[in-house]
């Protein structure tokens, strides 16, 4: 299927990212519609012309005139729902999704869909502190990393397909990594800082942290404030990686702390003077090496 503005679009789950791919594609003139559970939800996308069409539940219209459809919902959702409604999906489309753990769903769809359609995982390196489709920007995307997380069983077409999604939405760059590969990264990059967030918003026992911070505080933890739902099921979800990656964090922060104890000075400044080279390659121009 080649991505086009005759590609009929359905999204099912239209909260913020559901929402924002919903405004991204709807301004660039593709037909987009959407199911969600919540009939406020879908009042207000038809309301603002977010969406053409909108449903709160399944149903043969919607869902079997979709070439593509975007699952923006929790993992657990998407299989139970595949699994009971996949008979509506059209003959040909490509099912896509935007959740951010792969391995424990993507190979679990792949066994149970119907062989005439196709899926193929996807995850928006995008956000914000705050949900629902009353919030949806489609700028969040602008600078946001796109990664496509194909198996062997992804056909080159779906592949391509997906790419185009975060073409079309203007992500910043777009990349590619097999499930446990991503899984692993993210345990690094998403769900690790979400940890060190949280935990640095509960260790201390002061009510007027807010009087004293500065702008390095406030940065830090920005990600603190969270949906405990969506994310202790994606910590759960991805409970071995992530349990890596805070064992490496823990063993880092002891050897700097160890550094402080001891008064190595010079050793503390080589871990600066590394971190902050890391952290310049974040700076650099889109598309430069």
């Amino acid at each position: 299927m080649i991505l086009d503005k005759k590609t009929k679009i359905l999204i099912v789950g239209l909260g913020l990212i559901g929402g924002s791919y919903a405004k991204g594609f709807s301004k660039k003139g593709y037909d987009v519609s959407a199911i969600d559970t919540d009939p406020e939800t879908i009042r207000y996308a038809l309301q603002n012309g977010i969406i053409s069409k909108g449903a709160v539940a399944p149903s043969a219209e919607l869902v079997g005139s979709a070439d593509l459809v975007i699952f923006a919902v929790y993992p657990r959702v998407i299989v139970s729902w595949i699994k009971e409604n996949q008979h509506l999906f059209k003959g040909g489309a490509i099912i896509t999704d935007v959740t951010g753990v792969k391995s424990c769903i993507v190979y679990d769809i792949q066994e149970l869909i119907r062989k005439d359609v196709e899926f193929i995982a996807a995850h928006p390196m995008a956000g914000k502190e705050v949900y629902g489709v009353k919030n949806s920007d489609e700028t969040i995307f602008y600078q946001a990393n796109y990664i496509v997380v194909p198996t062997d069983k992804n056909t080159f077409e779906a592949i391509e397909t997906c790419k185009a999604v975060g073409e079309t939405l203007e992500f910043a760059r777009i990349s590619s990594l097999p499930p446990m590969a991503h899984d692993e990264m993210i345990g690094f990059v998403s769900q690790l800082t979400h940890c060190i967030a949280i935990c640095l918003m509960t260790c201390s026992k002061s009510d007027h942290l807010v009087d004293y911070t500065g702008d390095s505080f406030r940065d830090l933890t920005r990600i603190a404030r969270i949906n405990e739902d969506m994310w202790s099921e994606l910590f759960m979800l991805n409970k071995d990686a992530l349990l890596r990656q805070m064992e490496k964090f823990m063993a880092e922060f002891e050897v700097f702390h160890s550094m402080l104890k001891n008064d190595d000075v010079e050793g503390m400044k080589n871990k600066m003077r590394l971190s902050t080279e890391k952290r310049a390659l974040f700076d650099k121009p889109k598309g430069e090496n």
